[in-house]
């Protein structure tokens, strides 16, 4: 009776590729779903619907943007963990969804690190510390020494509890030594909108919306995580110059699908991306986001994926952060 239940799994597994191989060969005959976890407009959109036309190009097949969002892009990164894996229902992937949240928050419906499978990265954004022209500090030396001369005066604005924005500031927070208040607000806009109406003094946000104030004068940057100065701004240091070099950390868009997604499919549509950033024209449009391209292999981003959530798991459990 052993044997024969052992023959049955056997049988059953040996069905199980072949029709992933079968899949891997037709893949893709229909529309491919790309789905964005956030409301559109914001950086992750942005690359989605720029990256979706070439990719349906190189994929012969129509790549259709659809916007999910909620739970800060809990909601979305969800439905693409419950998805079937036959790669026509994609996800993008930002910090937020698969390091930030999920280690702020014990009831996180998926694990990051297990319940998705990682295709590519395709950009990342540098982050900025920036403060409103009032704050009495114009550089990172006088920055940090404004802070600890009035610990617990000054507060920052994020897109919400949870976020890139809120967990980075507390993983510089713990490093430099120095104590502000979070003020979490609805999104990246109405947080940023209220620096630059001076109603909370500092930000931590992506360059790709805080450039146009920095650009005007209505923020001073500070501090930038990049791998190296920006050419925006070549007179702002980056984290790893002023010596902390953990908060050096870009903010990723990159694509996923659930797990037990067929090798064959992944390389296709990892295949499909990197020829689709071959076109300058796609690339520049990327790039004029502020974002730099990366273009990794699916090894790279699931380990890249992983490390980024083991640091801000650190940063909560080091930081006592709960959600509000």
């Amino acid at each position: 009776m052993k044997r024969r239940t052992s023959w049955v799994a056997a049988a059953a597994l040996l069905a199980l590729g072949a029709s992933a191989s079968v899949l891997a060969q037709t893949y893709p005959n229909k529309v491919v779903r790309l789905q964005v976890p956030f409301a559109p407009g914001g950086t992750t959109d942005i690359v989605a619907r720029v990256i979706s036309e070439p990719l349906g190009k190189a994929l012969g097949q129509s790549v259709i943007v659809e916007n999910k969002a909620g739970g800060g892009g809990v909601v979305g990164a969800t439905e693409t963990v419950r998805a079937t894996p036959d790669g026509y229902s994609l996800g993008m992937a930002t910090v937020s969804t698969t390091a930030a949240n999920p280690a702020i928050n014990p009831k996180n419906p998926y694990n990051p690190v297990t319940d998705f499978t990682p295709i590519i990265n395709i950009a990342a954004t540098p982050n900025v510390i920036a403060v409103h022209p009032s704050f009495p500090a114009r550089n990172y030396k006088d920055f940090v020494a404004e802070l600890k001369k009035n610990p617990g005066k000054y507060s920052y604005a994020s897109s919400g509890t949870g976020g890139i924005g809120h967990l980075q500031t507390e993983l510089w927070k713990s490093l430099a030594g120095v104590f502000i208040t979070h003020i979490p607000y609805r999104g990246a806009g109405p947080a940023l909108n209220d620096t630059v109406a001076g109603q909370v003094p500092i930000i931590f946000d992506n360059m790709p919306s805080a450039l146009p104030f920095i650009q005007t004068g209505k923020l001073i940057p500070i501090v930038v995580a990049a791998p190296q100065r920006l050419t925006q701004l070549p007179n702002v240091p980056t984290f790893k110059e002023v010596g902390l070099e953990p908060v050096n950390r870009m903010a990723y868009y990159g694509i996923l699908g659930p797990k037990n997604l067929p090798k064959e499919v992944v390389d296709k549509v990892s295949n499909g991306v990197k020829k689709a950033l071959e076109d300058p024209a796609v690339r520049k449009r990327i790039e004029d986001t502020g974002s730099l391209i990366v273009a990794n292999t699916p090894d790279q981003f699931a380990a890249q994926i992983k490390a980024e959530f083991e640091v801000y798991k650190k940063v909560v459990d080091a930081q006592g952060l709960k959600l509000d």
